[in-house]
């Protein structure tokens, strides 16, 4: 069994609703009081803004911070699951990820969301960082988050699959297709079913990739289940479907981690959100 980094970014600074920057510290907590923190999985650091002149610069430093810190954990050959709280997270999470492989080699990406998360600042309707991350590691956003470690794309479009999306604009759309994403759309997952779409995907994301991973954006899930999350939308994949699909994967030694984010406690009942967000990282830990 593979030795499990726990991270926390306790950053709401590129979302809207900023309760999502509470959501690493509540689940750390839920983690410790549910023993799989003490017995099975080390939580190894929270990530905080640091002090910057705007939310761009402050979202790049954090960015850089978790960019070598998860390129650490897989040098290490640990697994990581990172807790973020906005999505713009990721970008620091699959640029350490990528930095950590070897100059010719590529990492594959399954992104499991209701949003396509694929906006630049000239085409984002809110302007919230949050709605950017995929475009950025594409290659496509400020310089400040599509070079955190060097001038190349982080990701490349072939090695890249969105699942569950059910909420989107025509820009971030046409961006996608331009580039040649492959895109389920919550439609086919119902049709076909998610343990037969992420084993597709897994299949697509790891042809021409030498390590992949999966980011996870709570508000995938249905609301009913999932409440605690800043933009949910109706009609969302079943939470217990996914942990299903997500135990089929992890076998993989080539999964480098999973990062869970937007995880916001203000919006949770009963703590279904957060004992979903533990479940799912636990796949990774079995």
């Amino acid at each position: 069994m593979a030795i499990v980094d726990f991270i926390g970014v306790a950053s709401g600074v590129g979302a809207q609703d900023h309760g999502c920057e509470d959501g690493p510290e509540a689940l750390h907590t839920t983690c410790i009081k549910s023993h799989l923190c003490d017995s099975q999985v080390t939580w190894l650091t929270t990530f905080y803004p640091p002090q910057a002149q705007d939310d761009l610069h402050t979202i790049q430093l954090l960015c850089h911070s978790l960019a070598e810190q998860v390129q650490r954990s897989i040098e290490a050959s640990h697994r990581f699951v990172v807790f973020s709280g906005d999505h713009s997270s990721a970008v620091g999470i699959w640029s350490g990820a990528r930095a950590a492989l070897k100059e010719q080699e590529s990492l594959g990406l399954i992104w499991v969301d209701a949003h396509m998360d694929s906006h630049t600042p000239e085409t984002s309707p809110s302007g919230a960082y949050h709605g950017m991350p995929l475009a950025c590691l594409l290659g496509h956003g400020p310089a400040e988050l599509t070079a955190i470690n060097d001038s190349s794309p982080v990701l490349l479009p072939q090695n890249v699959v969105l699942v569950g999306i059910r909420s989107y604009e025509a820009a971030e759309h046409a961006l996608l297709l331009h580039l040649g994403v492959h895109i389920y759309y919550i439609e086919e997952v119902r049709e076909r079913g998610l343990a037969v779409v992420m084993q597709e995907a897994h299949e697509r994301v790891t042809q021409y990739s030498h390590q992949f991973g999966i980011s996870i954006d709570l508000d995938a899930i249905d609301p009913g289940e999932a409440p605690g999350v800043g933009s949910p939308e109706r009609g969302g994949i079943h939470g217990d479907e996914l942990i299903v699909a997500l135990t089929a994967l992890v076998s993989d030694e080539r999964l480098s981690g999973i990062e869970i984010s937007e995880y916001n406690p203000d919006q949770d009942i009963e703590q279904k959100t957060a004992q979903l967000a533990l479940a799912l990282a636990n796949t990774i830990v079995r």
